[in-house]
């Protein structure tokens, strides 16, 4: 890859397009799930599904980190905030997820001290410039970030610093995946795999879904090319009657993985045993937690956390959209009382939040997305 401008090309879209149609069956419909809020985004922002026929169907996966916290976790947080001298820190599209009494900018106006980072490496900075605090980490991500925060622990563990700790809350992504081809909710034809959780883990845990479950599946980059190629790799396995791996974003994920990030999350962090994701419950082995061995870095031995589990408001239907069972915009509130300034679920909160790539980028409605589709090719 030289420029941006090669995987954004109109009339390579249009050639892919029109190889894509070619494979289609007469009278067969075909839904793929996109795993990664990212490549929602993409979608969306692009166009893409205007180049599709009709019978092609994206559907949204539980790819977006934050989307998937439980209110429960938030509360936990806050909780953790609010124990005397912590001062927590954050990526910034967590400020705004909601707990059951509010969220991080709510907190910090009752009196807490949450900042937000770029990194965990801010946040041992943070707690070297402020060794009369306590500074708490706040971990989310799927395997994508957890080894940026191993590593830190890791520095944290070699400088002694004793006044830094992490509220773990990495998930991983195979058990989720597995949840949702177990799920009597949706057929899936096939899967656009994340890239981003793909640098790390790299192809090779995703065979089983070809195996065992007959689906194939192609670890796509997030440029509008890669995704249309995405899709007509998945088109030409069905076509010749393939489920196979495959890696269409060869020039960043590696088959087997990034084995120094590997190693190093496998030093720090170990699976949970279970873990309660958004919309889909409680997965077994679908988190991690910190080891042993790196206790005095676990905030959540250090701060007694309540751990109680939180419903989410009846009227958010993010479990739905997290499982691709539902559009965004067939949510009751999407785009009335949920929007991002005001956002009631977590989808409307995070930038790769199926919810707020549907209302920033105007798909507000079916139709809407159609009268778009013909406006631009008028």
């Amino acid at each position: 890859m030289r420029f941006v401008d090669e995987f954004r090309d109109a009339d390579k879209a249009r050639a892919l397009s029109a190889k894509i149609t070619s494979l289609c069956e007469p009278g067969r419909q075909y839904k793929f799930m996109e795993v990664c809020g990212g490549h929602t985004h993409t979608i969306y922002k692009h166009g893409l599904e205007d180049y599709l026929p009709e019978s092609i169907t994206l559907v949204h996966g539980p790819g977006c980190p934050v989307c998937v916290i439980p209110m429960g976790r938030v509360d936990d947080a806050i909780h953790i905030a609010r124990q005397p001298g912590v001062l927590m820190t954050s990526f910034g599209d967590m400020m705004r997820v909601p707990g059951s009494g509010g969220n991080f900018f709510d907190s910090n106006a009752e009196g807490t001290n949450i900042r937000m980072v770029y990194s965990p490496l801010d946040s041992l900075k943070i707690a070297r410039q402020n060794p009369d605090q306590h500074v708490v980490f706040m971990a989310i991500g799927f395997e994508t970030t957890a080894p940026s925060t191993a590593m830190t622990v890791l520095r944290a563990a070699a400088e002694g610093i004793e006044n830094f700790s992490v509220f773990c809350n990495h998930v991983t992504i195979i058990p989720a995946i597995k949840a949702i081809l177990d799920s009597p909710d949706l057929r899936l034809d096939g899967f656009i795999g994340p890239g981003h959780v793909s640098t790390v883990i790299g192809c090779r845990p995703y065979e089983f879904i070809a195996r065992d479950y007959g689906k194939p599946v192609v670890v796509a980059g997030f440029e509008p090319l890669d995704i249309l190629q995405s899709v007509y790799l998945l088109m030409l396995q069905l076509s010749q009657g393939r489920s196979q791996v495959e890696n269409q974003y060869t020039r960043v994920v590696p088959w087997d993985g990034n084995l120094v990030a590997l190693k190093a999350i496998a030093e720090v962090m170990e699976l949970r045993p279970y873990f309660e994701w958004r919309g889909l419950g409680f997965i077994s082995h679908s988190a991690t937690r910190m080891r042993e061995a790196y206790a005095a870095f676990d905030a959540e031995r250090i701060f007694s956390v309540p751990g109680v589990r939180v419903a989410d408001p009846k009227a958010c239907q993010c479990g739905e959209v997290l499982k691709g069972v539902l559009k965004p915009w067939e949510c009751k509130v999407f785009g009335t009382a949920c929007t991002p300034e005001t956002p009631i679920g977590t989808c409307m909160v995070s930038p790769e939040g199926a919810c707020a790539a549907y209302y920033n980028f105007g798909r507000f409605t079916r139709s809407r997305v159609r009268e778009a589709s013909q406006h631009e090719h008028a």
